[in-house]
């Protein structure tokens, strides 16, 4: 993840931790290898290999089965996307991490840095529009039909594409190669700390509270539903789709907490310290990997959660092509908690 810069610290005389980077570096060239770096590198490649197979199948159900026929489907569409790509740029950071030196040259330095924060902070905008899409969704559909549009939620995907760019411009100007090495100018040290705390309120903070809030209204607001049921069907739907939403909701925040929130803590935690542990610094390398594993975590959250994306994956992986269509409204995608009882609900699409 092109992420927030942060001032190298120091182990030792000769060797750096880049934060930003996401590089434990030695200036002496290509480090020893032990287990601890090996069992690392075959971890990216896992996360890697994973979140690009599992991104390109949600990629190919949605355009092949759903053809973005809803707004849901559009936003994870194009969440799946955001995190494809968001795998692109791990073999050049293991690379780096691995044998300690850049060999790609400066142009792609700053490529792969600018590119790797893009991808991270639209599937994280993404995420964050998909909440107050599924409240919008589940509470009252037929109220927010026009504001859920396929062509509505097109326009908004590519404006978070857009504003996605803004908070990873300096990272053009500041990525370089140094000392054989990608990383962020070591003799600029003004804007890191502004750079670092922006990116943390846009990239966790503000997503994290909206999910939270918007999540907790729905869950609340299925709950008091259920309540005024008097039908046992009715009452028994309502039942079954609280549950599924409030097991959505859990897995999302909770998983979206544990990938992102250590890596922030462990970039601020450098801020306060002049000296880096080998502990330290391969703690960081797991929280680094823990940001990556976010973006093969999501297809996994929609195989267990969705109902739909269940089907789509199973029709796609059995070349099942001719089971039977979802029955759902197209715009509103049938989320009426007055008809729960008759239509086939599913959590995330």
């Amino acid at each position: 993840m092109a992420t927030p810069e942060i001032l190298p610290m120091f182990l030792g005389n000769d060797s750096a931790v880049d934060l930003n980077s996401k590089t434990i570096h030695s200036f002496e060239g290509p480090q020893r290898v032990d287990g601890f770096s090996v069992t690392m590198a075959v971890l990216h490649l896992a996360v890697c290999i994973t979140g690009l197979g599992g991104n390109s199948l949600v990629i190919i159900a949605i355009l092949k089965l759903d053809k973005m026929a809803s707004a849901t489907t559009v936003y994870i569409f194009n969440l799946a996307l955001a995190d494809g790509l968001f795998m692109v740029g791990i073999p050049f950071v293991a690379f780096q991490n691995f044998q300690n030196q850049w060999i790609f040259g400066d142009l792609a330095c700053k490529l792969v840095m600018v590119l790797d924060g893009i991808n991270q902070f639209t599937s994280v905008f993404c995420l964050t529009v998909m909440s107050v899409d599924r409240y919008m969704a589940l509470v009252d559909p037929l109220r927010f039909a026009r504001w859920r549009t396929p062509k509505r939620a097109k326009i908004i995907s590519a404006f978070l594409w857009l504003f996605s760019l803004i908070p990873v411009l300096p990272m053009a100007l500041h990525f370089t190669v140094q000392y054989g090495l990608c990383m962020a100018d070591m003799f600029v040290n003004k804007w890191w700390m502004t750079f670092l705390t922006y990116t943390f309120v846009l990239g966790f903070v503000l997503p994290f509270l909206v999910m939270i809030i918007f999540y907790t209204t729905l869950v609340v607001t299925l709950r008091s539903s259920r309540q005024y049921q008097r039908s046992s069907s009715s009452s028994e739907e309502s039942q079954r789709l609280e549950k599924q939403v409030t097991k959505m909701v859990v897995a999302v925040v909770v998983v979206f907490g544990i990938c992102w929130l250590p890596f922030y803590v462990f970039n601020f935690c450098s801020l306060y310290g002049t000296n880096v542990t080998l502990a330290f610094a391969r703690g960081f390398e797991i929280a680094v990997l823990l940001s990556y594993s976010w973006s093969c975590a999501n297809p996994i959250l929609y195989a267990c959660l969705s109902e739909t994306f269940s089907r789509y994956f199973r029709m796609l992986l059995c070349c099942c092509i001719n089971s039977p269509r979802m029955h759902c409204n197209r715009d509103t995608e049938a989320y009426d908690l007055r008809y729960t009882n008759e239509q086939d609900v599913s959590v995330l699409t």
